[in-house]
C-alpha cells in the first residue's frame, strides 16, 4: 500500500512539472508574439511616413532617410528586447 501511494505521488510530481514547462513554453510564445508585433506595426508606419515626406519633399530625402533609418533601428530594439525576454522566461 505505502508503495502504491507513493507511486501516485511521483506521477502527480511529475505531472506538475509538466504543466509548469508547458506554461513556460506558452509564456514564451506569448511574449515573443506579442513583442513583436508592435515594432513590426512601428516599423511599417515609419517607413510610410518616410515615403510620403519624401514624395512631398524630395529634396530632403538624405535627411529624411537617415532619421528614418535610426527611428527603426530604436523601434527593433524592443522586438529583441521582447525576444530576450522570451528567452529568460523558457530558460531561467
Amino acid at each position: 500500500m505505502w508503495l502504491r501511494d507513493s507511486r501516485s505521488i511521483i506521477d502527480n510530481v511529475r505531472t506538475l512539472i509538466m504543466d509548469i514547462e508547458t506554461a513556460r513554453l506558452f509564456s514564451m510564445a506569448i511574449a515573443a508574439g506579442l513583442g513583436v508585433i508592435g515594432p513590426s506595426l512601428g516599423i511599417g508606419i515609419i517607413g510610410g511616413n518616410a515615403m510620403k515626406a519624401i514624395g512631398r519633399n524630395p529634396e530632403a530625402s538624405g535627411k529624411i532617410a537617415s532619421n528614418m533609418v535610426l527611428a527603426i533601428v530604436f523601434t527593433e530594439a524592443l522586438g529583441i528586447l521582447a525576444l530576450v525576454v522570451a528567452f529568460i522566461i523558457k530558460f531561467v
